[in-house]
């Protein structure tokens, strides 16, 4: 390939399965990625989704770190908005302790769940403004001693212990152009969710990001990366019919009839609808999902498109063994 790639796993619960076997596979996946060489191993923040179990990134991230040895491990993301900037740079300066310069720390915007689970996350606190992510997000600077304390004590009278001079490598994630501004005028790293969220939207946001960017403490220039869904198959066919499931499963949830991620065999003898399988064939056309030939060839072209750094893949697959696989072959 021809930027650096890692990986962003969603630790996916299948019909059957338990959460225990979800994140020991999630575990397992990370340390396939750090033997082959993947530059970094994400995680993501969700809440009372029956079928991810990723809910406690923080918590999973230490698991991942002390089970690898090289791979940097992250989140992609926590999702700011749900938390006190002083507990997040405790635990990511925590994370950082313990094992020094692997950590990432990429920060949403969005709640990473639904209106009522969202209330409880924060206790029901009011609805943020516009304003107050950048606020967080300069708050976490100042606690990590990046930038310098912030009138009200974050990172001066208040201090996060671990956390001041803990910092993680700390990246903004977006799947709009609000984050690709705010990174750029702040001078952090930039990562969009071309995943779930392609199309004309990719290349605008990091056309914002790039010209938006303004030299930082952090970054000297813009860099960025790109997330997208992707699987491995010894053919067309084959990719496809193992994307099944996901796509089955995002429909459902859609729908809002949420659940535990559905077999293959499950997903094979769904009855799909046109307009389900029209979904299908759009995630197929926008993602890379085919042999590898095919794979290659739509990640270099997203790469070129996006003017990315870097290449975060997401794998697409029902057994661990088949997202392994992907993994193999991108890099074989």
């Amino acid at each position: 390939m021809t930027v650096p790639l890692s990986v962003l796993d969603l630790a996916s619960v299948s019909e059957g399965s338990t959460h225990s076997a979800a994140l020991a596979d999630t575990i397992a996946l990370a340390r396939t990625a750090d033997e082959l060489g993947y530059r970094r191993f994400w995680v993501a923040e969700h809440h009372g989704m029956p079928g991810v179990a990723s809910s406690s990134p923080p918590v999973l991230i230490g698991a991942i770190a002390a089970a690898t040895r090289r791979i940097r491990v992250g989140s992609g993301g926590v999702m700011l908005p749900n938390h006190s900037s002083l507990v997040v740079a405790e635990q990511f300066g925590t994370l950082v302790a313990l094992h020094g310069d692997r950590i990432d720390l990429g920060l949403g915007r969005a709640p990473g769940t639904d209106p009522i689970t969202t209330s409880a996350v924060r206790r029901g606190a009011a609805q943020e403004s516009v304003d107050d992510f950048p606020d967080q997000v300069l708050e976490l600077l100042a606690y990590f001693g990046t930038i310098p304390p912030l009138p009200g004590g974050q990172g001066g009278r208040i201090l996060a212990i671990p956390g001041l001079g803990d910092s993680p490598e700390l990246w903004l994630l977006g799947s709009s152009d609000f984050s690709a501004r705010l990174a750029g005028m702040m001078g952090l790293p930039f990562a969009f969710a071309h995943h779930f969220a392609g199309g004309r939207h990719t290349r605008l946001a990091f056309e914002v990001y790039r010209q938006s960017f303004r030299p930082s403490v952090v970054l000297a220039e813009p860099h960025s990366m790109v997330a997208v869904s992707t699987t491995v198959g010894e053919t067309g066919e084959e990719a496809r019919r193992l994307t099944l499931p996901g796509a089955l499963s995002m429909i459902r949830l859609r729908s809002g009839r949420p659940g535990r991620a559905p077999s293959l065999a499950e997903a094979e003898a769904h009855t799909w609808t046109e307009s389900e399988l029209a979904y299908v064939d759009e995630r197929i056309a926008t993602q890379a999902i085919g042999d590898l030939g095919t794979v290659r060839a739509r990640v270099d072209a997203l790469v070129a498109e996006a003017q990315a750094d870097e290449v975060i893949v997401v794998p697409q697959a029902p057994e661990l063994r088949q997202r392994e696989d992907t993994l193999r072959a991108l890099v074989g």
